[in-house]
């Protein structure tokens, strides 16, 4: 039986993972797309630059997100200007989990389209269907499975982040506490050990079943395109 503390903890961690991949969605989608269907120039640094959140240490990322959007960053004084604050809330942690889970987002999504058949993308155009009937009507629902997939691997990094969330947002009872973080203030207090054990089977149950449900869809993507 989880305290209310704990509690808190995993409700915020929940909430936050699934905003910032509902955040991150239109943002991945575009992407990828681009990455798919488009010679974009510079690609290989676009792509280096996507990945980049996976190659360091999450204590870099998190630092990079204070310099930027903290009250007093390039982007944060401006933005704080107009109300909207990031650095020591929990918005600033929704927007160092969608940062470190939008890679994986966006590759799960990109191989997605480049599985769907082109040719069925050309026949809709020669009857004259436009470049978004065409992204909405054949491209979106034949992509459907990868991209559930990519947002349960987004939303089970999103849940598991503690370095980049912990240097932007630090850890704040009810604000910024989410369950890795509580999970590492537990470890460090005496008496702590029953909190740990109890936190971590929450944590391992999610990101099971996360895991779990993104292989599904996964093969079933798979499966499809091979009986094509």
């Amino acid at each position: 039986m989880l305290t209310p503390d704990e509690t808190a903890a995993l409700a915020l961690s929940l909430r936050v993972a699934a905003i910032s991949v509902i955040v991150s969605l239109p943002f991945a989608l575009a992407l990828a797309w681009l990455l798919s269907r488009r010679r974009v120039p510079g690609r290989a640094l676009i792509e280096a630059l996507l990945f980049l959140p996976l190659t360091l240490p999450p204590v870099v990322t998190g630092y990079a997100l204070l310099v930027l959007f903290g009250r007093n960053g390039a982007i944060g004084q401006w933005l704080a200007a107009v109300g909207i604050v990031f650095a020591f809330r929990w918005t600033g942690a929704v927007l160092a989990a969608a940062v470190m889970g939008f890679p994986l987002l966006v590759l799960s999504i990109r191989v997605a389209f480049d599985n769907v058949d082109r040719r069925l993308e050309r026949a809709a155009e020669t009857l004259g269907a436009g470049a978004w009937r065409r992204f909405l009507t054949i491209v979106l629902p034949l992509s459907s499975g990868g991209i559930l997939a990519g947002c349960v691997l987004a939303f089970a990094r999103a849940f598991g982040e503690f370095g980049a969330t912990i240097s932007f947002v630090s850890n704040i009872p009810g604000q910024t506490r989410t369950l890795p973080i509580a999970i590492y203030e537990l470890m460090s207090v005496p008496g702590g050990e029953a909190g740990v054990q109890r936190l971590t089977v929450v944590a391992f149950v999610v990101a099971l079943a996360a895991t779990l449900i993104a292989a599904l869809l996964g093969g079933a993507l798979w499966r499809r395109r091979t009986d094509d």
